[in-house]
């Protein structure tokens, strides 16, 4: 009987290496990665080529905290958040058919930089972010039209203070608008 060879283990996938890129960014900044570890640490993680070789690399950290990721989904329908509301440390809006309005000018921010997923199919998207957010969209792929934002010029790089969000996926047919809170 002739025997099957096994299986090559799966490859990871962008996807993986950066959430795991962004896992040991966030236990450096906690201070569970000395500074002379975070380098190696990194070629690690960005150089391994299977799932099992990158959950190794990983190993030693703390284990993820709950509810560091939240999905909001609708096929169709307004999506909308508003008010005093936690935001997780990553945020995932999926909608196929629909409007989203996120307003984070008085929502709750527990970590220093969010991540906000969109993927949209059709449908105009508005996020409304704190005065002093630093706001980074440059990940975020649009068919139809640009994103519109203009920097607050509260929020310039060189004066942190309030929180990073960077916001990326794919938009089909609509427009996103990001405005700073006027208060």
């Amino acid at each position: 009987m002739t025997r099957l060879p096994d299986d090559p283990p799966p490859r990871i996938t962008e996807d993986d290496r950066d959430k795991a890129v962004l896992r040991l960014q966030e236990a450096y900044a906690e201070g569970h990665v000395p500074h002379e570890e975070m380098d190696e640490r990194l070629h690690q993680v960005l150089t391994v080529e299977t799932h099992g070789e990158l959950v190794a690399a990983l190993a030693s950290l703390p284990a993820e905290k709950p509810g560091t990721t939240s999905t909001i989904g609708a096929a169709a329908g307004r999506i909308q958040r508003r008010g005093a509301w936690r935001v997780p440390r990553t945020l995932k809006v999926e909608s196929a058919f629909g409007s989203v309005h996120l307003d984070l000018s008085q929502a709750v921010f527990e970590h220093p930089v969010v991540d906000i997923e969109l993927q949209l199919g059709s449908g105009k998207a508005r996020i409304t972010v704190p005065r002093d957010a630093i706001v980074e969209i440059e990940e975020l792929r649009t068919d139809w039209k640009d994103a519109r934002y203009k920097p607050s010029r509260r929020s310039r790089p060189d004066r942190p203070g309030g929180p990073k969000i960077r916001i990326s996926g794919a938009m089909g047919f609509g427009r996103l608008k990001i405005r700073h809170a006027r208060r």
